[in-house]
């Protein structure tokens, strides 16, 4: 209970004012007092003043039950709302109204008696009820939109590059699958055996490894992205094998699925926060500055694997455990082209699973009954179809179910256990989604949203606190097994994947395909704390926008030899940072997210 109270002192801080208004409403008299029977001043007075208190104190977090101890602080608030009764009877202090009222109108539109999980609506929340971005200004609310929107320049042309022609031969997000190009990167032609039959050795760093050609790869492959929650790279043994010797991780199985499919030496997310994860992996989008989802912004046209291959007839379905409307998951899910949501409501309503029961109390329906649901559900849908998972179990309360408490032991780290839980669900759904019809032909994508908490300094570094897995799985057999040489971020995904499915139209994203470029010209990028890093083969270069802050190599993850100025690369690197930011920038303010 201590600690949980030093952890929420701001929720402590809340409550205390509170109190501390409540007894200065101790020394004023009450109106209307005499002219209302004891009954009836019971029946209204101390109810509200306990909602007023429990919307204060849970109003930021939530949780009845996880945060219980918070309730206590509600019983000195009716005790003093019971001494009100007995004390004199004059104009109440106006001030001190306002000041109840002031926290009351902070604090509930935070949460107050809404689910924990449901964020307070932002403009892109207008996409949940749209069809086109054109449409949601029908949906919002003039004021509301002004009061969001107000001073609140988010994206500015920096400036690098006052010649656009010499900015796009620098980099450009849009890829045309007709031509020799994947974004701005130059593609490697490549020749070799079947991808199904050429394994890489031992130590090779996967060049060899051949892109599916019009042959190899099969018709219309399903899609089936998973993002894990905080499943950071750290966690998992197989991916750790170089940086931490004779680690063994927390993830048993994912490590056996590794063995089956394609990763990379250097894996990173592009943001540090779920709602970041989404636009990352689903439209190839990196977080800079501000979370895109609550930007004005949000409501720009995007492309995304779902936008894309529902123009090849695939079907198109997003699953989140929690309830609709969770994190704005559906609204953004619905704005990039999926056109099924599946949530908590939806598993409760289906007769093959056990409804709340299986509920953690506190985010969502449990990973492991969740992602069976899952693989039934996608049996349901037409083939092709291209659906994305998003897990939540491995997140803060770090919770597991009752049943598993003996079999997955905890960790240095509360998180562990989950990861452990989580990944025993991973297993599961496997089991089931082997059996199921549309297995063979689909792309596996494994992630995670973003990486948490970490055991070691290597992982608490500003580079290696970005540190997740990007794992492709074909049970076919179209992308050959292996840990290649190179990079590879999030925003990867996207144009990899479809370019694997045979997409051929033009489209917008940040990323590369990281199967058909040579790990030279891999690299990622990600925004901490005002500062941009730019990563490439060999070094880390940090960019305050300005200047160059920093430049370390790759393998230094504890960040701790500074060799800025003294690397021929540091100017190519940066010029290439500045024209992916300014590209960013230009397109976000001017409505230019698609290739059209």
């Amino acid at each position: 209970m201590g600690v949980e109270i030093v952890n929420h002192w701001y929720l402590v801080l809340l409550a205390a004012v509170l109190i501390w208004a409540l007894w200065r409403l101790y020394f004023t008299p009450r109106i209307d007092i005499a002219h209302q029977s004891l009954k009836r001043y019971y029946a209204l007075q101390v109810p509200s003043l306990i909602v007023g208190a429990v919307m204060c104190v849970s109003g930021i977090r939530g949780g009845l039950l996880n945060h219980w101890h918070q309730y206590l602080l509600a019983i000195p608030i009716a005790y003093i709302a019971h001494r009100l009764y007995h004390h004199r009877r004059q104009q109440l202090s106006g001030l001190a109204l306002l000041a109840v009222a002031a926290i009351l109108v902070l604090t509930a539109p935070i949460g107050g008696f809404r689910h924990r999980d449901i964020r307070p609506v932002a403009l892109s929340s207008a996409a949940e009820y749209t069809n086109h971005p054109t449409e949601t200004a029908l949906v919002l609310n003039t004021p509301f939109s002004v009061i969001r929107t107000i001073g609140k320049s988010v994206f500015n042309d920096p400036g690098y590059f006052s010649d656009k022609d010499e900015l796009e031969s620098i980099f450009t997000p849009v890829h045309r699958p007709d031509a020799k190009t994947a974004g701005s990167e130059k593609k490697k032609e490549e020749t070799g055996h079947s991808p199904a039959l050429s394994q890489p050795s031992e130590g090779d760093s996967g060049h060899s490894l051949q892109q599916p050609t019009a042959d190899s790869r099969p018709s219309s492959p399903n899609v089936v992205v998973i993002i894990i929650e905080s499943f950071g790279r750290e966690y998992i043994g197989a991916l750790n094998h170089e940086m931490l010797p004779g680690y063994e991780g927390y993830t048993p199985f994912t490590d056996s699925l590794i063995q089956h499919s394609a990763t990379w030496r250097y894996s990173f997310c592009n943001g540090r926060k779920s709602i970041d994860g989404m636009p990352s992996i689903l439209s190839s989008i990196p977080m800079f500055v501000k979370p895109f989802v609550l930007t004005p912004q949000g409501l720009n046209r995007v492309n995304s694997i779902a936008s894309c291959l529902k123009e090849k007839g695939y079907e198109t379905a997003f699953f989140h455990g929690a309830r609709t409307g969770s994190m704005g998951f559906n609204a953004f899910a619905h704005s990039i082209g999926y056109d099924h949501y599946y949530g908590r409501e939806d598993f409760n309503n289906d007769s093959r699973f056990r409804g709340d029961d299986d509920f953690d109390g506190y985010w969502a329906i449990w990973d492991e009954p969740f992602m069976q649901y899952f693989a039934l559900k996608m049996s349901e849908l037409r083939q092709p179809f291209t659906t994305a998972l998003f897990t939540a179990s491995s997140h803060h309360p770090f919770r597991i179910p009752e049943e598993y408490k003996t079999q997955f032991e905890e960790g240095p780290l509360p998180i562990h256990k989950c990861i452990r839980y989580t990944d025993n669900a991973l297993r599961r759904f496997f089991d089931t989604a082997k059996k199921q019809p549309w297995f063979e032909n689909t792309i596996f994508v494994i992630t995670s949203d973003h990486t948490n908490m970490s055991a070691y300094d290597e992982y608490k570094s500003d580079i290696g606190g970005f540190c997740s897995p990007i794992i492709i799985y074909t049970p076919s057999g179209i992308v050959t097994p292996g840990m290649r040489d190179g990079i590879a971020q999030q925003i990867d995904i996207m144009p990899t994947v479809l370019n694997l499915t045979g997409y051929d139209h033009p489209y917008c994203a940040f990323g590369i395909d990281i199967l058909n470029t040579t790990a030279a010209d891999t690299w990622a990028v990600n925004y901490l704390n005002g500062t941009y890093q730019y990563v490439d083969g060999k070094y880390v270069l940090q960019f305050d926008g300005k200047n160059v802050t920093a430049l370390y190599r790759l393998g230094d993850w504890k960040m701790q030899h500074n060799i800025a100025g003294t690397v021929a690369e540091q100017q190519q690197m940066e010029r290439r940072l500045k024209a992916i930011i300014q590209q960013y920038m230009d397109r976000m303010t001017g409505n230019r997210l698609t290739a059209e």
